[in-house]
């Protein structure tokens, strides 16, 4: 005969698992964080959390996000019957800017008022050469 005190700390012990996911950009992190230690999400989290603002911070970009669910916001959420279910957000900033293109093999110049066969031959080209060559290739629009 099982007791309501024992279901219910078994129920609350079997629903306290922590989650736990990274994200990595390849780029190098340095010291500079962002931390939301209880981001708002809603209904078991089929509302997720507003997004982090990191622009301002974040001068050379992000190198890792990683999100958590705590035991102590597992149990602010068992509490709240899923309706309130927040998580843990770190932002980590990345160290240097990350390179954007790679220099470019060639270009391909396309008008701007090119139909639209003119520009899917382009595109064509440049995605042939690209992988003939291992190398970027820009199509660019000229007036």
């Amino acid at each position: 005969m099982f007791r309501p005190i024992v279901v219910a700390v078994s129920c609350l012990i079997a629903s306290a698992g922590c989650y736990h996911a990274t994200i990595e950009t390849g780029a190098t992190p340095s010291t500079e964080t962002i931390e939301q230690g209880f981001a708002s999400s809603w209904v078991y989290g089929l509302v997720p959390p507003s997004t982090v603002a990191t622009a301002a911070k974040c001068t050379h970009g992000v190198a890792k996000v990683e999100t958590q669910l705590s035991f102590v916001n597992g149990l602010v959420g068992v509490l709240t019957l899923g309706i309130y279910t927040p998580m843990s957000i770190k932002v980590t900033c990345a160290a240097t800017s990350v390179s954007t293109l790679p220099s470019a093999h060639a270009d391909i110049f396309v008008a701007a008022g090119a139909g639209s066969e003119a520009i899917r031959e382009a595109f064509t080209r440049a995605a042939d050469e690209a992988a003939r060559e291992g190398s970027v290739v820009l199509v660019q629009v000229t007036d």
